[in-house]
């Protein structure tokens, strides 16, 4: 039968939020460098050649870095680390801990040496519309085989992060994707101006900055790990039980994930067959869809893996289902006014960030169509990254399987769709179409698999959070009304103009939320009163 609807939210949500607080602040300082990079690709080499190349070309190692690292070894890992360092003991713990990471440094070596060799293959596959440009496939292949090592730093990166994050250390791991920007960032830029005097082109240079900072994210993490007791012991034992619980716990998620990739695999190759730089704008709106979703979806999906894992480690189902259930409102609660948020300011968005350089006003009217559609499927994207460890932690794993696979037939038939009508907007779409088709799915076999959840709770919850924003939206278009003269004043002007409307919205939703009293919302306000008046 199904729980009775929870009076109160789940007693883990504090601790949820605050875990995930840090995190966040950590993924924005990250993300924001992120987008500083991108604005960089923007100023030097606009929407086009280069950055078709450089974006094709990233996309090989960032595919295995989705399957191997932060996907499914993360989430596999966490959960068998978990278990042992809650039932096993110190030494069981960190010898499993120095298995795992000899073992994927081999087997990840491999891999990175085959694409190496077979990059143009590869590069060929993805992008075959490439090869009708000259030059476009050779520059991609060079970039491709400067990139792939990236993809080892950052699956050992991933290991370490699990091992941090189990032992209650969020902030710092998070904060290595920070230092990885920082690396292609200077690293990048220092190289790009230099490449060109030896006859090398200049997106090379960020494709080396790219590099460095996967090996940066690495370092940063490594004093952190050794403080919380790690000690390096070689081994490679791929018979050790543990290390094959991981593998076992990994084959449906690799295979699930492999779902996503086929998603970007056809959505590089239609993108690559429409006009030059919808790759570009697809990847310029993409990146600016995944700062919510990071700062959201990820960073909660980090805060709840290990006490998701404790929880089904001690067999306390009651608990494990209020805490998925308050940690999905709060997914609700930060995702939904953000889609509302991205959809309504694109353009102004778009245009302050990119719109310099080489980045075209026809640029920024591309993107920004790109970036609605992308966000509709938002609150979709962010709530996946906190059901899929709940399938972990309750070892059932095919079921995000077959939603991935559910989700590349749902791209698939709306990019025939819509392909022809909408174009590089068609793509963004279809991903979006193709999110909120797999959390359907998803939670409807949770509810069944959890002998249900408080889902009268959940969508009292939802009901707040639309009104909420629904009064915050009335309140920026009204605003965007009065101050439209000024959005296509100066860069000074413009950034103003954004800042109030964030800072009016963000006003709006949270008292919208306070006075429909979401009850997530008004605990975190009220500890934050507590806190204040101790202080």
């Amino acid at each position: 039968m199904a729980d009775e609807p929870a009076v109160q939210p789940a007693k883990s949500t504090g601790k949820i939020a605050r875990s995930a607080g840090a995190v966040s602040i950590a993924v924005m300082c990250s993300r924001v460098l992120g987008l500083i990079r991108e604005q960089i690709f923007a100023g030097l080499f606009g929407a086009g050649f280069a950055i078709d190349a450089f974006v094709v070309a990233f996309r090989i190692p960032n595919l295995l870095r989705d399957l191997f690292a932060e996907g499914a070894l993360s989430a596999a890992f966490v959960t068998v680390f978990t278990e042992y360092n809650t039932n096993r003991g110190a030494e069981a713990t960190w010898r499993l801990a120095g298995n795992v990471m000899v073992f994927f440094s081999l087997l990840i070596s491999a891999f990175t040496l085959a694409a190496i060799y077979w990059a143009e293959p590869l590069v060929g596959l993805l992008a075959p519309n490439f090869a009708l440009i000259p030059g476009k496939t050779e520059l991609t292949v060079q970039l491709t085989r400067i990139m792939m090592p990236f993809l080892l730093c950052v699956s050992l990166a991933a290991v370490v992060m699990g091992i941090l994050n189990t032992k209650g250390r969020f902030f710092v791991p998070a904060m290595s994707s920070t230092f990885f920007n920082i690396g292609s960032i200077v690293g990048g830029l220092s190289l790009a101006w230099l490449f060109p005097r030896f006859g090398q082109p200049a997106i090379a240079g960020m494709a080396w900055g790219t590099l460095i900072g996967g090996i940066l994210q690495l370092l940063m993490q490594l004093p952190t790990l050794f403080k919380v007791g790690f000690r390096f012991r070689f081994a490679c034992n791929p018979l050790d039980p543990g290390l094959r619980r991981i593998l076992l716990l990994m084959l449906p998620a690799t295979i699930g994930l492999s779902a996503t990739q086929i998603n970007i695999f056809v959505n590089t190759n239609f993108a690559a067959s429409c006009v030059e730089g919808s790759v570009s704008w697809l990847n310029y709106a993409f990146r600016l869809v995944q700062l919510p979703i990071g700062v959201f979806g990820v960073a909660l999906s980090i805060a709840v893996m290990p006490i998701l894992a404790k929880q089904a480690a001690q067999k306390d189902l009651p608990s494990l289902k209020q805490t998925f259930t308050s940690s999905l409102v709060l997914v609700f609660a930060l995702a939904v006014p953000a889609t509302a948020g991205l959809m309504l300011l694109a353009r102004p968005i778009i245009r302050l960030i990119f719109e310099h350089g080489a980045f075209t006003g026809a640029d920024t009217i591309q993107t920004a169509d790109a970036l609605t559609y992308y966000a509709i499927g938002l609150f979709a994207y962010s709530a996946i990254k906190v059901m899929v460890p709940v399938f972990y932690a309750i070892n059932n794993t095919r079921y995000p399987v077959i939603g991935s696979f559910l989700g590349v037939a749902a791209n698939v038939g709306t990019i025939y769709l819509v392909i022809g009508a909408l174009q590089h907007r068609g793509i963004a779409l279809s991903t979006s179409c193709a999110m909120i088709l797999n959390f359907l799915f998803l939670g409807v076999v949770l509810y069944r698999k959890l002998d249900g959840y408080p889902l009268g709770y959940l969508l009292r919850g939802l009901v707040k959070i639309v009104a909420a924003t629904g009064l915050m939206c009335g309140g920026i278009w009204g605003l965007e009304l009065l101050l439209a003269p000024w959005q296509q004043g100066a860069v000074w002007a413009q950034a103003g103009v954004l800042v109030l409307l964030v800072g009016v919205a963000v006003t709006i939703y949270a008292v919208g939320l306070q006075v429909l009293r979401l009850p997530e919302f008004t605990l975190l306000t009220g500890k934050l009163v507590q806190r204040w008046r101790k202080s």
